[in-house]
Formats: C-alpha cells, sequence, structure tokens
C-alpha cells in the first residue's frame, strides 16, 4: 500500500486536540474590521472545534495529523 499524501493546505488551518478533535480557527477576521464591534472581533480570536460532518472529510485529507 502506498503513503497516503497529506493536503498541505488543510494540514496548516487544522489541529488536533488532546482528544483527537480537530480545531480551527475562526473566519472574518482578515480585513474590513472598522465596522465589526469590538465584542465580535474579540470572540473571533478564539479557536473552536470543527463541526462533525466536515471532521471525516478533513481526517481523509490528513491522514496523518
Amino acid at each position: 500500500m502506498p503513503k497516503l499524501k497529506t493536503n498541505k493546505s488543510a494540514a496548516k488551518r487544522f489541529k488536533k486536540s488532546g482528544t483527537g478533535k480537530l480545531i480551527r480557527n475562526k473566519a472574518y477576521k482578515s480585513h474590513i474590521l472598522t465596522k465589526k464591534t469590538t465584542k465580535r472581533k474579540r470572540n473571533l480570536r478564539k479557536d473552536i472545534v470543527t463541526d462533525a460532518t466536515n471532521a471525516k472529510v478533513m481526517k481523509k485529507i490528513m491522514p496523518y495529523l
């Protein structure tokens, strides 16, 4: 059986938690920040657990993560 290639763009965006769940950053924090409230920008800093529907696909893309 040949080795599987990891999708490098996905590997840079996700990391695995201690329990094996995938952690990702929230979107909408890169630009046009002037109209967003301070509370909204603060909440966008936090990492979040990837949804279970997406996690199954991501584990296929990143077999060694």
